[in-house]
């Protein structure tokens, strides 16, 4: 995969779109295009993929394809471009989908389901797989710890390794499920069955068996619409989320959630890197518990640079910031999503992983971690919050149309940092922090 420094509008997206919609009584249209709420379901999932930045899709079409094609047509609408592939001859099965597109795959491309929604860090999936790719793996699978909840699962991972992908045989140490979101090499169609029709689990078993499928675990459950009742579900969700304003606090993440460490290596404060130098601050449970319990989305939105310094792998970032959500989760939080920002414009001559040196549009004190969300939710900015403790989580804030609180000193520096907008609260610790907004509504 080519270092380009927009490594997102330069990754193909492909999206099985061939479900029938049958069981729920859509015989006019396939299911990708069933009504929601006044828009066809895969809008929704469009929505999501372009936030992240994607440009590039291949629809694998199959029954009524040329509904969807007449719909997205070639995709300007949306300012993205899309190409279509369609089955040959009767329906072949999402391996016998994608080896009948193999002439217009690119050599690295994601893959998803268009009767999916998957709400995840798409830039994360597209980053570990660069990273795992230079040592052999041919492709990196979401999973989501399950249970058998949604569906049966169907992974054994253990110590951060896919051991196991298979759909067919149940094993009791499967707990986790295959999400529907990977990132693939092209060359896993050399080791395709000699058939037109099959599964793409008969590509992906063999590659866990060889240790060259990498997982990524994700906390967010997905939506799919297979049957009415989950259909009725994935409605209502969406009207909650996108039809209905709701308020919404934003959180720095390093001095506002976790304290700060001693980096021996720099002789200076740094951002812990593994879960056992991960300590909270003092309240900042009881904090996001209140904060809960009044009804705001909790975001968190946060610059994590190391990486792009050559302090760390960019592989431990995302894993704490993992561990981190699945940690509150226990906790009773739900973090409605952890936003990164992982690149740095100058970075220097340590890094590995050069994509991430780059001019970003999400690095606060640019509001790009914020708008981003703004955009796939619908959020009152008029009773929303970014809370910091940094002169660059004020101004962010501001520019993207939220009242602001620093945590801590306004010092003079800062003053002059912050350019002519100054926060609307400051209070010295988090205990004050509820007061204040509860006093502003």
């Amino acid at each position: 995969m080519a270092e380009e420094k927009d490594l997102m509008s330069n990754t193909q997206v492909v999206v099985l779109m061939g479900g029938l919609g049958t069981r729920l009584g859509i015989g006019d249209r396939p299911k990708a295009m069933a009504d929601v709420n006044g828009f066809p379901f895969f809008d929704y999932q469009l929505r999501l993929l372009r936030r992240w930045g994607f440009r590039k899709f291949l629809f694998l079409v199959s029954y009524m394809g040329d509904c969807i094609e007449t719909y997205y047509k070639d995709g300007s609408k949306w300012q993205i471009d899309i190409r279509y592939s369609y089955d040959g001859n009767g329906r072949q099965g999402t391996g016998g989908a994608l080896c009948h597109a193999a002439d217009l795959l690119e050599d690295d491309f994601l893959l998803l389901y268009g009767d999916s929604f998957m709400d995840i860090d798409y830039q994360e999936v597209v980053y570990r797989y660069q990273v795992v790719h230079r040592d052999g793996v041919m492709g990196v699978m979401t999973l989501l710890c399950n249970y058998n909840y949604l569906d049966r699962s169907n992974v054994v991972y253990i110590n951060g390794q896919l051991v196991l992908y298979d759909k067919k045989e149940t094993r009791q140490e499967m707990h986790y499920i295959d999400y529907g979101v990977s990132m693939l090499s092209k060359e896993i169609l050399e080791i395709a069955p000699q058939k037109e029709m099959f599964d793409l689990a008969e590509i992906l078993t063999p590659l866990s068996k060889q240790g060259k499928l990498a997982g990524q675990i994700v906390n967010k459950r997905f939506y799919e619409i297979g049957t009415p009742i989950s259909y009725k579900e994935f409605c209502e969700y969406a009207k909650r989320r996108f039809g209905q304003a709701r308020k919404a606090i934003f959180l720095d993440r390093d001095g506002i959630i976790n304290e700060l460490i001693y980096n021996d290596d720099t002789e200076q404060l740094d951002s812990p890197f593994k879960k056992d130098e991960f300590i909270y601050k003092e309240n900042a449970v009881e904090l996001l518990k209140k904060i809960q319990e009044k009804g705001y989305y909790i975001f968190i939105v946060t610059n994590q640079p190391a990486a792009a310094k050559g302090k760390v792998n960019l592989l431990q970032l995302y894993d704490l910031n993992t561990w981190l959500v699945g940690d509150l989760r226990q906790k009773g939080i739900d973090i409605e999503f952890l936003n990164v920002c992982p690149h740095h414009s100058v970075g220097n001559d340590k890094v590995r992983d050069i994509f991430l040196i780059t001019e970003c549009e999400c690095r606060k004190p640019k509001s790009g971690l914020i708008t981003s969300l703004l955009d796939v939710y619908n959020i009152d900015k008029r009773k929303s919050y970014m809370i910091g403790d940094s002169y660059t989580d004020i101004i962010a804030g501001h520019e993207a149309g939220l009242k602001t609180i620093l945590v801590g000193m306004l010092k003079c520096d800062s003053c002059q940092r912050l350019a002519g907008c100054p926060p609307d609260e400051v209070v010295s610790n988090l205990n004050d922090v509820m007061e204040r907004i509860e006093k502003n509504g």
